[in-house]
């Protein structure tokens, strides 16, 4: 978990978002990310000199080139930086703490900024003080069943033994759900709600929710 960060009022106001589908950030999960848009380039350059916050955010349609903006999103420090020859970043940022999208600012950076709300959303800064409770034999049931039927695996043992929190998180970023259940995992309000929300999206799609199996990210 990034530290620094005790309270909502911590956290600045004014977030510069990068409106990006089907990548789910969630608090104290890493999003490795391939920036190579300008208008993105400029976003980082931006996040680095000041306090490398970015919010990543789902979009609900619209004009392709500025679509309408998911209502809720997290934001993320960017705790890893490289840049390659042909100019792109190569960043992973790290969740913070999630927000409520308030007005978009009027500004003249090429890239999008809204006022960020996190009040509601403040016990994300200190969710590894209080580990969750899981059904974690169904929760383990459910996912081993969804991996068999794409042919997939995992190292159970970590699975088995891995904190609560971190397993929920880095499973509802990492498995390929419609952006849509994306959302709703990262809207669940509790690491309990999301748990019971994965269960429940994992045993679905075992039980022949979809007609084709989709691949991991």
């Amino acid at each position: 978990m990034v530290t620094g960060y005790r309270k909502a009022v911590d956290l600045p106001q004014a977030v510069p978002v990068f409106p990006l589908d089907g990548a789910t950030l969630l608090p104290g999960g890493q999003l490795p990310l391939n920036i190579f848009e300008p208008r993105y380039l400029n976003m980082i350059d931006d996040a680095m000199a000041g306090d490398r916050l970015i919010g990543m955010v789902q979009t609900r349609g619209g004009d392709p080139e500025r679509p309408a903006l998911a209502p809720i999103g997290c934001v993320g420090k960017i705790t890893s930086f490289a840049e390659t020859p042909d100019g792109r970043y190569m960043i992973t940022l790290t969740g913070v703490c999630r927000f409520e999208l308030g007005e978009e600012l009027p500004v003249g950076s090429p890239y999008r900024q809204v006022r960020a709300r996190f009040a509601a959303f403040e016990d994300d800064l200190r969710q590894h003080e209080r580990p969750p409770v899981i059904d974690r034999p169904r929760f383990l049931k459910a996912l081993g069943r969804y991996l068999d039927r794409r042919g997939l695996g995992i190292d159970w043992d970590t699975a088995g033994q891995a904190p609560a929190d971190a397993l929920v998180n880095s499973l509802a970023m990492g498995l390929p759900f419609a952006p849509a259940e994306k959302q709703a995992l990262l809207e669940a309000v509790t690491i309990a709600d999301r748990a019971q929300a994965l269960i429940a999206l994992l045993e679905i799609d075992s039980a022949g929710g979809d007609d084709e199996p989709r691949s991991m990210q």
